[in-house]
């Protein structure tokens, strides 16, 4: 079913054009990816397609029944209630719902009800009306569905008396994300959605977002993310809008075959024009061939030619070069503690790194990843412990907030300040290599945009020469050009790397090994962020069976052995609930049963022809039977339900 459509939709600012003749179509369970470089107009299509900003020529078409939401970048919610009252509210018309069932039971409740048997009928109709909408609509779910929703996004219960106001911007963008998911539009458009989330809260986004019964539409510049949720992608590239089917990688192969193809196209096309331009020239005043220049000359006039393929955009162009190597021995680290004044955010790490190393730091939000980086450049003094660089170590520092950039300067003056040894078209050259034009390079830094003051930082890295590289989160405000441009850099860098970043693909293609950070200590894992992966699997499941060996040998603690019993206790509140569950599944089938036989006896009464000559009995017939068979998919809903939950209890 299409849930959406756009149609030749154009957007001017002035007299520049942002978008135009666009065209998309969403349609059920489409999982579509919005790519493009900054500033292509991405973010300003979303708010269009979201009916938050006017446009100056097209069509958008959608049923008026298609509910769709929209979260935009950052975007923090705002609300004076308590987390678990803001989620609470996306469900009022449950809660009204379950206040109209609970008057109606303490109507029934009054004896005097059932001295009229129509009135009780009737009420008891109503009753079971309002229950069975109550749970067709999830009246029994809702509440561990928002507790569910929020612990993936990392709000836990002793967070949820807590005042929405009272949280950072970071925690009300994921609050306004569990909202929106909780919603259960049926389009959820979504612009950067991973800003502010750790690695394990993106891994669970993904799997909700994989499963989510609505259509997406995203904008992110995350491709590991992309390459897990989507299913289609669109580019948005000089104004205009090109569709491939697959998630992002496949989208890289599409996009480069269809180059190509075009390159052959249009070579193709330039060698047949050469030929008759040269058989025109050399042909035309001869008078035996007069009639077949001017023939080929037709030809050429008439000839639909193809414009020459314009490729990818211009992309920043640099690398990382030093004159010295560094010994094989860069950094020990030796039970280190790190953290501000006297309060430690990670403790006891260790862990070493050579020459050929290249190191992912990862971990929780506020395990302390930055904090380790900074201690490492001296910006922090450390807690205890110590850490060593090795001999011929020269140090390169990317700070993700961009902090050491002075403000009052232009572009120019910032980087040739930095490196007043090297003349003016070095320096312009460097800039231009990082995109910033002649105009550009006036730019006060205070104005520039996120992603400009990156390449801008990035522009002083490369000039200073450094073999030992230390990076915290290098790909933040980066569009995937850049992020692509900065990877293949530092894939070329002969030097030593540690960094910090949450783009696991960045990981996957820069990381030789993954250091985890924990608050008691470090862990190294030899290979890149799958090999991870599949490392922290292969421990959990060991650990598991590891238990499981102890419960068999009677080696369980005293903490285990009242965990079991607790489980003990919870097995049988599971028997009585699962008792429950299985009495009303008996009743369900009986009601099916009831239906089916109903069901068969119409549809046999429809093939009388006594029947179906009579046009207005047959029509009864089939409006009975269309509302029996509506009761049957009903309660075969619920018999799934209750079968899935009765499986469940069983299995526990």
């Amino acid at each position: 079913m299409i849930l959406l459509q756009v149609q030749q939709i154009s957007k001017y600012f002035g007299a520049e054009v942002i978008l135009e003749n666009i065209k998309l179509e969403i349609k059920t369970n489409d999982r579509i990816a919005l790519v493009g470089r900054n500033g292509a107009g991405k973010s300003t299509l979303l708010k269009i397609i979201a009916g938050q900003t006017s446009y100056d020529g097209g069509t958008i078409s959608k049923p008026k029944h298609v509910r769709m939401g929209y979260l935009a970048q950052n975007t923090g919610l705002e609300s004076s209630k308590t987390i678990w009252n803001e989620m609470l509210s996306v469900f009022d018309d449950l809660l009204e719902l379950e206040r109209e069932i609970r008057a109606m039971e303490l109507r029934l409740a009054d004896t005097s009800l059932y001295d009229d048997p129509e009135t009780s009928r009737a009420a008891l109709e109503t009753y079971d009306n309002l229950q069975h909408l109550f749970k067709e609509r999830g009246g029994y779910t809702y509440e561990a569905e928002i507790r569910s929703v929020l612990n993936g996004l990392k709000f836990f219960q002793e967070d949820y008396d807590k005042l929405v106001a009272s949280l950072s911007g970071g925690q009300k963008t994921r609050l306004a994300l569990a909202k929106l998911l909780l919603s259960k539009q049926d389009i959820l458009i979504l612009d950067e959605p991973t800003n502010h989330l750790d690695i394990e809260t993106l891994a669970w986004l993904e799997s909700y977002l994989q499963n989510y019964a609505g259509a997406l539409l995203i904008v992110s510049h995350d491709r590991y993310f992309l390459d897990k949720v989507v299913n289609q992608v669109y580019e948005v590239s000089r104004t205009k809008i090109q569709h491939y089917v697959g998630n992002y990688s496949r989208y890289l192969v599409l996009k480069q075959e269809k180059l190509e193809h075009e390159w052959k196209e249009f070579e193709k096309q330039q060698t047949e024009i050469a030929k008759l331009e040269d058989f025109v020239a050399r042909n035309l005043v001869r008078a035996s061939t007069t009639k077949r220049a001017q023939s080929r000359r037709k030809k050429l006039e008439k000839m639909d030619r193809l414009d020459r393929p314009e490729g990818a955009e211009k992309s920043a162009n640099f690398g990382f070069q030093f004159e010295r190597t560094s010994g094989n021995d860069v950094l020990f680290v030796e039970n280190l503690s790190i953290g501000y004044e006297t309060k430690p955010v990670a403790q006891n790490l260790s862990f070493e790194m050579k020459r050929t190393d290249s190191i992912a730091l990862v971990g929780p939000n506020g395990i302390g990843k930055s904090t380790l980086l900074k201690t490492l450049v001296n910006d922090l003094v450390p807690l205890s412990g110590e850490f060593r660089f090795g001999t011929g170590v020269k140090l390169g520092y990317y700070d993700q907030e961009q902090a050491r950039l002075s403000s009052n300067k232009t572009v120019l003056q910032e980087l040739w300040d930095e490196y007043p040894d090297r003349d003016e078209k070095t320096i312009r050259t460097m800039l231009g290599n990082f995109l910033f034009s002649e105009d550009e390079v006036l730019k006060i830094v205070s104005t520039l945009s996120g992603g400009e003051k990156a390449r801008l930082a990035l522009s002083k890295l490369t000039l200073l020469g450094a073999n030992v590289l230390i990076l915290d989160e290098p790909t933040n405000h980066l569009d995937i050009e850049s992020k692509e441009v900065l990877e293949a850099a530092l894939i070329d860098f002969a030097g030593t790397i540690l960094f910090v970043s949450h783009d696991r693909y960045f990981i996957n293609r820069i990381a030789s090994k993954v250091v985890e950070l924990a608050p008691s200590g470090a862990k190294t894992y030899l290979g890149d962020y799958d090999y991870y992966l599949e490392k922290l699997a292969y421990e959990k499941e060991i650990a598991h069976l590891e238990f499981e060996e102890k419960l068999k040998a009677g080696q369980v603690a005293e903490k285990e052995q009242a965990q079991g019993k607790e489980s003990y206790q919870k097995s049988k509140e599971n028997q009585k609930l699962l008792r429950q569950k299985q009495r009303k599944l008996t009743e369900i089938e009986m009601a099916m049963e009831d239906a089916d036989a109903k069901i068969a006896s119409l549809e046999h009464e429809l093939t009388l022809p006594a029947v179906f000559n009579d046009h207005e009995k047959t029509l009864q017939i089939t409006e009975e039977l269309d509302s029996i068979k509506q009761v049957a998919e009903v309660l075969m809903t619920d018999w799934e339900i209750l079968s899935e939950e009765v499986e469940r209890l069983t299995a526990e």
